[in-house]
């Protein structure tokens, strides 16, 4: 995001705003969003896009202006809740495949279409591993946590307790495989979650 800007309903500076899009994460990097379709409109060309808000799911429009260069992203990842799996996909083919862990029933990972909006490493806290991505999901139960209870992919220093449906929401991964996935996965990936 190059400003501030508000998402619409519509692509129509006079529909209802859905919320305001800031040019920060709360992890203090840049924002992105990932595009879905466009449309030309009075004043101007607009895009529809993903929003990091409850209901998770929800999109809505931003005029072109508000945004910095666009770019193709040929990976997906899918991580499946059920099987305790994450499969990233490039150009449609697999090139990366691990076990998971989700979340426990009473903080169920949201199901849904998502995407990775940030990478972070460095974090002083062994738990969550050396990597993490945040992606604009959220938790419906953990509306209290910092920020708004987003769905990060990170790392574990309980590698012991992969796979199976231990977390809060998030989805853990062993070290090794946060790192190889961090090594073929770029922000904007869109993420499925079944």
């Amino acid at each position: 995001m190059l400003r501030r800007v508000a998402a619409h309903r519509a692509p129509t500076s006079t529909s209802p705003v859905l919320t305001r899009l800031p040019t920060v994460t709360p992890e203090r990097t840049q924002n992105i969003v990932l595009v879905l379709g466009s449309d030309v409109a009075p004043g101007g060309k607009w895009y529809e896009v993903r929003l990091p808000i409850l209901p998770n799911n929800s999109t809505g429009w931003v005029p072109r202006q508000a945004l910095g260069n666009l770019y193709t992203v040929r990976t997906h990842l899918y991580v499946n809740r059920e099987k305790f799996t994450a499969t990233l996909k490039r150009n449609g083919r697999t090139v990366f495949t691990a076990g998971v862990g989700v979340g426990r029933p009473s903080t169920p990972t949201p199901r849904g279409e998502f995407y990775v909006r940030d990478e972070l490493a460095g974090f002083g806290d062994p738990f969550y591993g050396p990597i993490v991505f945040g992606t604009n999901g959220r938790s419906a139960v953990l509306t209290e946590w910092p920020a708004g209870g987003f769905i990060g992919i990170h790392g574990t220093d309980q590698p012991g307790i992969l796979p199976g449906a231990v977390s809060h929401g998030c989805i853990r991964m062993v070290n090794s495989d946060i790192r190889r996935l961090a090594k073929l996965m770029p922000v904007g990936t869109p993420l499925t979650i079944t």
